[in-house]
C-alpha cells in the first residue's frame, strides 16, 4: 500500500511535466476571473525546433578511425560489416541460454564479427546480460586490433529480452498521448535501461506511417499522419540518444524501416508497396529526414521492395536520397537476412554473391546475416576479383568504427554494474502509467455512462480482459510477446483492477471467448442479465512482423457474437478495445453505450483503463489514425475530398467509424475567437493563427488542440486538409486560454509534380476545433 502511495504522488508530480503545461497563478486567476490567459504555448512545432536544435549529425570519422582503419586486413574489415545473431555464438534457448566459447572464438576471433543481435525468445535479467556482454567483449579484447563488439537489440516499447525492464504503450498508443515531452521521457528510460543491460545500440523508433491497417507492425507506428509522426518520431530519438551517445544513460537509435516498408499494396508484412516518387516523398520521407536532422545514428532498410525494386538495391533511395540529398552520415544496417533474400524471394539476382554486391553498392553498411558466415566469405571475394571497390568498404568500416568510438566503446565496452540501480524503477513504472493513462482514448460515451459509479455490480468478459499479452502485444520480453510465464506477476490486468476499483465482491468475470473461439458465451449472457453494466474487453493478442498476417481487419466472430449476446441482456455495455490496429467493430459498436479504445497500453494498462472507467482518471486521448467502419473503407483522414461523396446512381458514401484526431472527456471544451493574420499575405510570410479554448465542464482536463490547413486549389490534387500543429493544453472548469500559432511556407508546401517541395498561391482555409479563417497567399514581390 505504501508502494502505491509513492507512486500515485510520483504520478502526480509528473502529470505537469507530461501535458507540458504547468499552470501557473496568472493562470488560476484568469480561471477565476473567466478572463482567458494568452499563451505561446510550447506547441508541437516549438518543441519540434527545439529538439532539432540540441540534436547534431553524426561526426566525420575521426584521426583515431582513420589510423584503426589503416591497420585492418580485408577480412578484419569485412568482419566488422557483419552482423550475427545471438545463436551463432550460444547454446541452449530462452532464458537457459548460454555462450559457448568455441561458438564465440569462431565468430570473434576467426572472423571477427562486428555486431551482435538478439531474437525471438531469449528473455535474460541483468545479471545474464551482464554475463553474456562481459564475455564477447572480453573476446574480442583478444583480437589482434581490440575492436569492441556491437550489440544491438529492439527495445520498441521499453527493453525487450530483459526481465524486469520499464515496458510503456506502443508507439501507435504513444501517438495517441499527441505528448512529445512524453514519449521523449519515456524514450530516456528506455535507453538508460537499455544501457544498463550493457547494450548500446536500440532498433527504434519506427518511423514507418501507418496508412496501411492491415500491415502488422500497424501498431509499432505514430500512425497515419506524417507531421504528428515526425514530431513524435524526433521526441523518440532525442529521447533515446541525448546529447552524448557515449553517456551512460544514452543509446544510439536506428532508424526503421528506411523506406516505404509500412504500405504494402496487400497489407502483409515485407510484400510489395507501389508508391508514386512524389506520396513516397509528401508521406514517408518527412519523419526519417526530421530524425536524421536529430541527429539519427543508425538507420535500418525496408525489408520489401517499392515499384519493384528492393529496397537493399536501390542506389537511388539508399544513397541519392538518404545521403547526397537527406545528408545523412552514419551507418546503414539491412533487415534480418535480406541481401540472401534479394535471391530466394525478390528474384532479381541468381546468386547470393551477386545479390551482395547489389546491396553493398547500393549503400549497405552491415548485413544481418544473421546465421551463418557466409557475407564475410563473399564479400572476401568480392573485392578480390574487383566486383566492390575498396573505397567502398573503407567507407562502410569507417561508419561502424565511428559509431563505435562515439558510443564509448573503445574506451568502456563493458556493463556498468552502478547502473542497475536505474533499471525497472518505481519511477520509471509511474511514468509508464501516465502514457498508458494519457494514450487511452473515449470513443463514445452515450448519456455520459462513464464514469462509473464502484459500488454497482459489474461482468467483465471478453478475450483481452484478463491479458497482460494483449496489453503489451509484440516485442515483449520475446519477439512475439506470447510467453505469459514472463510478464510480471505483480501487474492487473484489466479485470484485476476493476476488482480492485470495483470491490471483487461486485466483480462477476465469464471469459466468454477466446481470441477466435467460443468459450462459455452462454454463461457471459446469463451474468449480464444479473449485472448493473457490461464491460466486453475484445481485441488482439500478441503478434510481431510477418505472424501478424491477417486478411480482414474484421474482428473476429466469437468476439462479435459475444458482444451480441451480452447486449441482448439490456445492460449498458461498455466496449474496451485491446488492439494494435483497428478491428472492425461495425457490426457491435451501435449496441455499446461507452467505447474504450486501449491501444497496447503495456503492464500499467489495466491499472489505466480502470482509473478511466471509473473517473479516476479523466480520458484525453486522441486518435492517430482514421479508425474505419468498413473492411475496404481504408481512407486515411487527407484523403481527396471527391473521395467521399454519395453519387447520383445511389452509391453512400462511406464514413470512418471515428475520424483521426477524435476522442471524448469527461468534461467539454468550446472554441472560439479563431483569428488569422495577415488576412493576404505573400509566399515567405509567417502566418499568425490565434484560437481560444475553454473548459466548460465540471472536472479538469486536458485537450489537444490540432491545426489543420487546408488548400483550396493546387497543382496535385490536395487533399481536404492537413495536420500541421497541435498542443495539449490542461485547463481548470471555467478556465479559458487563447493558443497562439505561427504557420510558414513550409507549412503551406506540398510535393509537385516535379518530385519537390513547391508553394503556390491561393486561397487557404485554417481549421481548428470545429472554427474556420481563410487567407490569401501571393506570390512574393
Amino acid at each position: 500500500m505504501r508502494l502505491r502511495k509513492m507512486l500515485f504522488v510520483t504520478v502526480l508530480i509528473l502529470c505537469s511535466l507530461a501535458v507540458g503545461l504547468e499552470m501557473d497563478r496568472a493562470a488560476s486567476a484568469a480561471a477565476d476571473s473567466q478572463t482567458p490567459v494568452t499563451e505561446e504555448v510550447t506547441d508541437s512545432q516549438r518543441f519540434f525546433d527545439t529538439a532539432l536544435r540540441s540534436g547534431s549529425q553524426p561526426a566525420d570519422p575521426s584521426p583515431e578511425v582513420a589510423s584503426l582503419l589503416a591497420r585492418m586486413t580485408l577480412e578484419e574489415k569485412i568482419g566488422q560489416m557483419t552482423q550475427l545473431e545471438i545463436g551463432m555464438i550460444s547454446t541452449g534457448k530462452g532464458t537457459n541460454t548460454r555462450i559457448d566459447p568455441a561458438k564465440l572464438e569462431k565468430a570473434i576471433i576467426k572472423y571477427g564479427v562486428g555486431s551482435i543481435i538478439n531474437v525471438a525468445d531469449g528473455c535474460f535479467t541483468i545479471d545474464q546480460w551482464h554475463d553474456i556482454i562481459r564475455q564477447i567483449q572480453e573476446s574480442a579484447q583478444k583480437t589482434r586490433l581490440k575492436i569492441p563488439v556491437l550489440y544491438g537489440i529492439d527495445s520498441i516499447h521499453g527493453v525487450n529480452y530483459a526481465s524486469g525492464s520499464t515496458l510503456f504503450p506502443q508507439e501507435i498508443g504513444m501517438a495517441a498521448t499527441w505528448n512529445p515531452e512524453l514519449m521523449k521521457r519515456a524514450s530516456e528510460i528506455t535507453a538508460i535501461e537499455t544501457r544498463a543491460c550493457g547494450i548500446p545500440w536500440n532498433f527504434s523508433p519506427v518511423l514507418d506511417l501507418g496508412r496501411q491497417p492491415l500491415w502488422p507492425r500497424f501498431y509499432e507506428t505514430f500512425g497515419e499522419d506524417p507531421y504528428l509522426a515526425k514530431v513524435m518520431g524526433v521526441a523518440s530519438v532525442r529521447g533515446y540518444e541525448g546529447d552524448n551517445i557515449a553517456a551512460k544513460n544514452h543509446v544510439a537509435v536506428s532508424l526503421k524501416h528506411f523506406l516505404g516498408y509500412s504500405f504494402p499494396l496487400t497489407g502483409k508484412d515485407r510484400s510489395p508497396a507501389w508508391i508514386p516518387e512524389n506520396y513516397l516523398r509528401e508521406y514517408f520521407v518527412p519523419t526519417f529526414q526530421a530524425a536524421i536532422a536529430a541527429g539519427a545514428h543508425t538507420i535500418m532498410v525496408n525489408s520489401g521492395d517499392i515499384n519493384g525494386v528492393p529496397v537493399h538495391t536501390s542506389h537511388f533511395l539508399l544513397t541519392e536520397l538518404l545521403r547526397n540529398e537527406l545528408g545523412f552520415r552514419g551507418m546503414v544496417v539491412s533487415d534480418w537476412q535480406d541481401i540472401q533474400k534479394l535471391v530466394t524471394e525478390h528474384r532479381v539476382a541468381a546468386t547470393e554473391k551477386e545479390a551482395t554486391r547489389l546491396a553493398i553498392l547500393a549503400g549497405i553498411d552491415m548485413s544481418m546475416v544473421p546465421s551463418d558466415y557466409s557475407f564475410s566469405d563473399i564479400m572476401v571475394a568480392l573485392v578480390k576479383e574487383g566486383a566492390i571497390p575498396q573505397s567502398r568498404i573503407d567507407e562502410a568500416v569507417s561508419r561502424i568504427l565511428k559509431l563505435k568510438v562515439e558510443l564509448g566503446l573503445f574506451s568502456s565496452p563493458l556493463p556498468d554494474a552502478t547502473l542497475k540501480s536505474k533499471f525497472g524503477t518505481a519511477e520509471s513504472r509511474a511514468v509508464s502509467l501516465q502514457a498508458a493513462r494519457e494514450s487511452i482514448t473515449l470513443l463514445k460515451n452515450v448519456d455520459n455512462l462513464l464514469p462509473l459509479a464502484k459500488g454497482g455490480k459489474v461482468l467483465v468478459t471478453g478475450p483481452t480482459a484478463d491479458s497482460l499479452v494483449s496489453l503489451n502485444n509484440g516485442w515483449s520480453y520475446t519477439w512475439q510477446g506470447t510467453s505469459q510465464e514472463l510478464y510480471p506477476k505483480d501487474r492487473l490486468t484489466i479485470r484485476g483492477a476493476i476488482e480492485e476499483k470495483a470491490g471483487k465482491q461486485n466483480v462477476r468475470y465469464v471469459q466468454g471467448t477466446s481470441l477466435d473461439k467460443e468459450v462459455n458465451i452462454a454463461e457471459a449472457d446469463e451474468a449480464a442479465r444479473g449485472a448493473n453494466v457490461v464491460i466486453v474487453c475484445v481485441g488482439e493478442g500478441a503478434y510481431a512482423e510477418t505472424p501478424g498476417n491477417i486478411e480482414d481487419l474484421t474482428l473476429g466472430d466469437a468476439q462479435l457474437k459475444l458482444a451480441d449476446a451480452v447486449a441482448a441482456a439490456g445492460k449498458p455495455v461498455i466496449l474496451v478495445l485491446v488492439e494494435g490496429r483497428p478491428r472492425i467493430i461495425s457490426r457491435i459498436a451501435d449496441h455499446a453505450r461507452a467505447i474504450v479504445m486501449a491501444y497496447n497500453p503495456g503492464n500499467e494498462g489495466g491499472q489505466a483503463i480502470a482509473d478511466v472507467l471509473f473517473g479516476d482518471y479523466n480520458p484525453g486521448g486522441k486518435l492517430p489514425f482514421t479508425y474505419p467502419r468498413k473492411a475496404n473503407g481504408l481512407l486515411p483522414y487527407d484523403h481527396k475530398p471527391y473521395e467521399l461523396r454519395d453519387t447520383s446512381y445511389g452509391n453512400m458514401a462511406s464514413t470512418p467509424q471515428f475520424e483521426f484526431g477524435f476522442g471524448l472527456s469527461y468534461t467539454t471544451f468550446a472554441y472560439s475567437d479563431l483569428l488569422v493574420q495577415p488576412k493576404a499575405a505573400s509566399i515567405g510570410s509567417a502566418i499568425k493563427v490565434s484560437i481560444t479554448v475553454k473548459n466548460t465542464g465540471k472536472r479538469a482536463g486536458n485537450e489537444s488542440v490540432q491545426l489543420y490547413v487546408n488548400d483550396l486549389v493546387a497543382s496535385i490534387a490536395p487533399p481536404g486538409k492537413r495536420l500541421r500543429r497541435f498542443a495539449k493544453v490542461h485547463l481548470e472548469p471555467g478556465q479559458s486560454k487563447t493558443l497562439l500559432f505561427t504557420l510558414t511556407s513550409n507549412d503551406l508546401s506540398f510535393i509537385g509534380a516535379q518530385n519537390k517541395p513547391i508553394v503556390e498561391p491561393g486561397d487557404f482555409d485554417v481549421m481548428i476545433g470545429g472554427q474556420t479563417q481563410r487567407f490569401t497567399l501571393s506570390q512574393a514581390p
